[in-house]
């Protein structure tokens, strides 16, 4: 029979000379063709006369997964072998990213790939550019968690990641002339070709109901809406292992005999179908609104579900293992199992352990506490009291009636022991305790109920921890010294920098003489005796610029903005938060164009051209946020229009800003504002990025600004503002009207009131700002004191990068100071002083 051909392509649009033939573990490039033509015909999610980007993409990614499976199934079965302690990651939040970059760059085979795609007439490059970012996360909570994981795999431990399945994420962010625009997340529109549905993997999570006491004392939650909790599975694959573990996703989903059919038949559409609709919003969103009852309602549900699914999951292999052919002893469980919670959302889990372990396995409390509390450690990411999460007792006794009575035990038998070993605290009993019942706020105190369970707190930078010991948690330090650590956040070395920045990687590689540095950051040291080297600096100017370029396009084709390479990439990309200051960064921006626009053009010419980067979301019931969002776009339409100064400034908002975005800006920044209030930020890891990559930074001494000062020296790094101990008395200050604003200050507010950028009223964001008036919050974010030290530190700046070969030597050190900054470093601490477990790698065949 024959085959019409186009160009060496089938009618199919494959490649004519590629067998479609199932290669599932071979490195080999013309058999990953065939592989991934296989899968292209015999897999198929498209018809079948197309074979384009779109088509490749899924078709390879596929094909890769064949191999992560294989992996994945023999490194559990290694574990279940070896049945090792096991550290399981409970977190809100995953931001992933891409996931085939990473998985064939971990597997060592990105050029094998590359050469079978170009075989079937594709470039990896534009291929990888189908993925959609998974939308299970939002900001570096998020991130973090995906860190961790990278690193817990290519570290060879025995460990399982746990989140939920959102269908929609936080949003995708869209910028109109009204500013900020929110709809969903559209990643699943088709489907994800990384996980797998574990039909198999599902159990029971109950709401609301009541408590049934038994004849023998003991008790029961009964009733309420039930909906299942059904898993799907993601390969997390180690860089250059076996090792390949796993994130587990719940699916909220009802039973199929929930749905009522004489309803339905009867015309009742929507009532048949209720506790289905109620399932689909578990899942639906990442942090629904929270403003109504049915939202907080719904929060609640979303941060037990996972929970409760991620328990019995625990406890149900727990069950299944055994010393010899002995079934193992619930003593035994802190032995062999150690959960994370990450941030407050999974507390939840303390009192779900309980419950599990009384109700359902028989156990009395003093048991059940025993193991809770060996097996329960939690890491605190925020002092901020709004993200110290605190739920109505009301909300919680009517969806988790159970729960609130082992949370009122919990309570009571904590309060006892202050009185009875710490009659000292008596006083400071009120704001320790779990449940605050106040009448005005009758709350649970989410934080407060980590802390006495868990058997370790930690912070996640220096500065944090110190503040947490000797600030927030003073009074839980006295009676627990040895509980609470640092442990200094880090970010994946592969992702990071070896993935997203190759040319710089590969310049790394030639100077150290050995690529072993993408496992062992600390060798990034050996850089600085080059520093002054003229040959380095060219090839990393080279590289710099090659990234430039590459972000120039992409902002060109996505904003329709044309910014010049040969500025200065000023870079601050996080989420908007009036913490965060992106609003000091916009000030400061507006004082520069003033500033330009006076000058006569002869003094122009001696400005450093400069173009400035914002790009975040702002919470979509964030007010103020939002208007920051708003004013960068206005300044930016105007400056970027003004013919006379925007050769030397152009401001760009980049927009829906993700991780394959970071991967984008990174790269091609050369200064990055890392400018929160000090001791605002927990720690912050876009700033560990942005400093592995040759990029300065310009912040505070805030967060794990401090360590990476430290590290990459302090004359690499552009500091200003208030230190987190002057803080508070500044504050005190502004309320007491003794402060003064700089000139510049006040000239750039008024610039904005003048309506040069528009008619839009900003009186309201400026208000904020006002601590003298009475108006807004008092300028709780010190922004106006930190404004002039600000603009200092952006002369600084200016000057600095009229000297590149100054600039190129700053910029080799902050690389070769940031091997701190790994993940593996951090993971290495977690497993070894928190967690207690150890590497388990599978040798029975090494990795080729």
């Amino acid at each position: 029979m024959g085959t019409e051909k186009a160009n060496g392509v089938s009618k199919h649009g494959i490649a004519s000379k590629i067998p479609a033939e199932a290669h599932p573990l071979s490195e080999e490039p013309t058999e990953i063709a065939s592989n991934i033509n296989y899968h292209a015909q015999f897999s198929p999610h498209f018809s079948p006369l197309k074979f384009e980007p779109e088509q490749a993409f899924y078709a390879t990614a596929e094909s890769v997964r064949d191999r992560l499976i294989q992996q994945w199934n023999e490194t559990y079965l290694h574990f279940h072998e070896a049945n090792p302690k096991q550290t399981y990651y409970l977190s809100m939040e995953y931001l992933q990213g891409r996931a085939l970059t990473n998985a064939v760059g971990n597997l060592n085979i990105q050029d094998a790939y590359a050469d079978a795609l170009n075989k079937l007439g594709h470039q990896l490059e534009e291929v990888v550019e189908q993925e959609k970012d998974a939308a299970l996360g939002n900001g570096g909570l998020g991130r973090l968690a995906s860190c961790f994981l990278d690193s817990m795999a290519t570290l060879n431990l025995p460990a399982w990641g746990y989140g939920l399945r959102y269908r929609h994420g936080l949003f995708k962010q869209l910028i109109t002339k009204e500013g900020q625009a929110e709809v969903p997340e559209d990643w699943l529109e088709k489907f994800s070709p990384w996980e797998i549905v574990r039909h198999d993997v599902v159990f029971p999570v109950r709401f609301f109901g009541q408590v049934q006491v038994n004849p023998d004392g003991s008790r029961k939650w009964v009733d309420g809406e039930i909906i299942q909790a059904l898993a799907y599975d993601v390969p997390i694959p180690g860089y250059k292992t076996k090792n390949t573990i796993s994130l587990r996703l719940w699916e909220a989903k009802a039973c199929a005999t929930d749905f009522d059919l004489f309803q339905f038949n009867d015309g009742q559409y929507e009532s048949s179908l209720q506790i289905h609709s109620r399932a689909q919003q578990i899942c639906a969103v990442l942090y629904p609104g929270d403003a109504t009852e049915g939202g907080k309602l719904l929060r609640l549900k979303q941060q037990f579900f996972l929970c409760s699914a991620s328990l019995q999951d625990i406890i149900f292999r727990f069950k299944e293992r055994k010393e010899g052919k002995t079934p193992l002893q619930w003593s035994e469980f802190p032995s062999k199992v150690a959960v994370q919670l990450n941030d407050t959302h999974p507390t939840l889990a303390i009192p779900e352990l309980m419950r599990l372990l009384m109700d359902d396995e028989g156990l009395g409390w003093d048991e059940a506490w025993d193991v809770t509390t060996r097996a329960i450690a939690y890491t605190n990411h925020t002092v901020l009291p709004e993200a110290l999460e605190k739920w109505s007792q009301s909300v919680m006794w009517k969806l988790l009636p159970r729960h609130m009575e082992i949370i009122t035990e919990i309570d009571k038998r904590f309060v006892e022991l202050i009185h009875s070993t710490r009659p000292d605290l008596e006083d400071k009993v009120n704001s320790m305790c779990i449940l605050d019942n106040n009448p005005q706020k009758s709350v649970v105190c989410m934080a407060n109920l980590c802390v006495v369970t868990s058997h370790t707190v930690n912070g996640v930078a220096q500065l944090h921890s110190d503040i947490l010991t000797s600030e927030l948690f003073a009074d839980y330090v006295s009676i627990w010294p040895t509980k609470f650590q640092n442990k200094t956040n880090g970010i994946t070395p592969r992702r990071w920098l070896r993935f997203c920045n190759p040319e710089l990687s590969n310049i790394i590689t030639k100077w150290l003489k050995t690529d072993e540095w993408v496992t062992n950051l600390d060798l990034l040291v050996n850089l600085r005796k080059f520093a002054d080297n003229e040959d380095l600096q060219a090839e990393w100017a080279a590289a710099k610029m090659a990234n430039k370029k590459r972000l120039a396009q992409y902002i060109h084709e996505i904003t329709g903005v044309s910014i010049d390479p040969n500025s200065l990439f000023d870079i601050q990309v996080k989420r908007i938060h009036e913490y965060k200051r992106q609003l000091l960064n916009i000030l400061g921006a507006i004082y520069m164009y003033k500033k330009l626009k006076e000058m006569s053009p002869e003094e122009r010419s001696n400005a450093t051209p400069r173009t400035i980067m914002i790009g975040g979301k702002a919470f979509a019931t964030y007010t103020n946020a939002k208007r920051i969002v708003k004013l960068v776009n206005d300044v930016g339409s105007v400056v970027n229009t003004d013919p006379e100064v925007n050769n030397y400034l152009k401001i760009v908002f980049v927009p829906n800003y993700n991780v394959s975005v970071a991967e984008m800006l990174i790269p091609g920044s050369e200064l990055s504002q890392h400018i929160s209030t000090a001791g605002m930020e927990a720690s912050g890891t876009s700033n560990m990025k942005f400093a592995l990559n040759g990029c300065l930074v310009i912040g505070t001494l805030d967060g794990a600004n401090v360590e990476i000062r430290e590290e990459i020296g302090e004359d690499n790094f552009f500091l200003f503002g208030a230190t987190a101990d002057e803080v508070p008395k500044l504050r005190k200050d502004r309320e007491n009207g003794l402060f003064k604003p700089d000139p510049r200050f006040e000239e750039a507010k008024e610039f904005i009131r003048s309506g040069a950028f528009g008619s839009y009223d900003y009186n309201p964001l400026l208000d904020s700002l006002e601590g003298n008036t009475g108006y807004g919050r008092g300028d709780y974010f010190l922004v106006g004191h930190d404004f002039p030290s600000y603009m200092d530190a952006q002369a600084k700046v200016d000057e600095a990068y009229k000297d590149q070969k100054k600039w190129l030597k700053m910029s080799i050190l902050s690389t070769a100071g940031s091997g701190k900054f790994s993940s593996d470093r951090t993971i290495a601490q977690y497993a070894k002083e928190i967690w207690n477990i150890e590497e388990c790698p599978d040798c029975r065949d090494e990795m080729i």
